[in-house]
């Protein structure tokens, strides 16, 4: 199973990292507790791998001043912008309240993660790992700090990152009853669609998805379906496990995927994966989707990339790179969507280079 394995960081690593039970002998042991006393996180201690993933102070650093990340095509990426004034004076509030229960219980793991989640819903992605970082430094064993790192590694790009806090978040879940994960950003009926297990499944599934490796990300999204317990986390992990048996040149399965899905489902927040899934059913037109009305940015990348991936593996290259690009030209640039079309043309200009050598 693919959550007994911890990639980059444990059993799974290839090349480095050390068992947990190597290091458990006595002088292990004595080694362990010295770094703890001295405030360097247990798994960071351990393995070099999840507790340190990427060195975010090191990487913020070298980026240019103002930017969170760099894009996959070189470009510096800077907070995206709030969509209204009310909206930012919204998160501020969050953001403060999050600050002030952080301070008065720095040590609280809600607390922590609480902020960190407030901190990334204002663009402070880079802020959001650092709180993340120091949540696992005192929590090591709590998966949803490496779950809620591993999504904003996704964010600023640093795939791999993702995938060893993720399948660590992953290890320390396998076994144990799931649970509810509550919303930051609530959907319109204030009922929470996702879980602690859904979300790493599927967030270690699209981090392999995003780093082009479709063989690694297809196990993982089947295990995402497993615990996908509702319509709405039923849709978004179809879509992209269905996007990812076409890449894979898996047409005889990909059908299969589509079976269960109708237009009576009962969808609170995914109508964009939803009516992805009836397009690749033939029920919806393609193109269609591409004029759907919404300001929500990131709804508007989901349909794009959708449209764009259809195109791509159906054969029309020319018209998914155009509207990849046209996704591109959307401010969201942390929409999972907006990515996706980011790693699309970044691995199409690394191939029209390799050609032209």
């Amino acid at each position: 199973s693919f959550t007994g394995r911890v990639e980059g960081g444990g059993e799974g690593e290839r090349g480095k990292g050390v068992h947990l039970g190597v290091l458990m002998g006595w002088r292990g042991l004595v080694i362990l507790v010295a770094l703890v006393a001295a405030g360097v996180g247990v798994w960071r201690a351990v393995s070099g791998g999840a507790g340190e993933s990427g060195d975010a102070a090191t990487a913020t650093a070298e980026l240019p001043p103002g930017a969170e990340a760099m894009s996959l095509l070189g470009e510096p990426l800077v907070p995206p912008p709030i969509a209204s004034e009310e909206t930012r004076q919204r998160l501020e509030a969050n953001l403060a309240a999050a600050q002030a229960a952080f301070e008065h219980t720095p040590e609280n793991a809600d607390s922590i993660i609480w902020l960190g989640r407030r901190q990334a819903y204002l663009g402070r992605y880079r802020q959001a790992i650092e709180t993340f970082t120091r949540g696992i430094t005192l929590h090591p064993d709590d998966a949803r700090m490496y779950r809620h790192r591993g999504h904003r590694w996704i964010t600023v790009r640093q795939f791999d990152d993702a995938i060893r806090d993720l399948a660590y978040a992953a290890q320390l879940v396998r076994g144990t009853a799931d649970e509810v994960e509550p919303d930051g950003a609530p959907n319109r009926f204030n009922i929470p669609t996702s879980t602690l297990q859904s979300n790493i499944f599927y967030h270690l599934a699209l981090a392999h998805y995003l780093n082009g490796d479709f063989a690694a990300a297809l196990p993982v999204w089947q295990e995402a379906m497993g615990v996908a317990d509702n319509d709405d986390m039923r849709v978004a992990t179809s879509d992209w496990l269905y996007m990812t048996l076409r890449r894979l040149g898996r047409t005889a399965e990909a059908p299969g995927v589509l079976e269960p899905i109708h237009a009576g489902m009962t969808i609170l927040e995914n109508d964009a994966y939803h009516r992805r899934l009836l397009m690749y059913k033939g029920e919806i037109p393609a193109d269609s989707l591409l004029n759907v009305q919404t300001a929500d940015a990131v709804q508007l990348a989901t349909y794009g990339y959708g449209v764009a991936n259809w195109y791509l593996y159906n054969g029309d290259t020319a018209r998914a790179e155009e509207l990849f690009r046209r996704i591109l030209e959307q401010p969201n640039w942390a929409a999972f969507g907006y990515i996706a079309a980011e790693a699309d043309l970044a691995r199409m200009r690394r191939a029209g280079a390799a050609a032209g050598d």
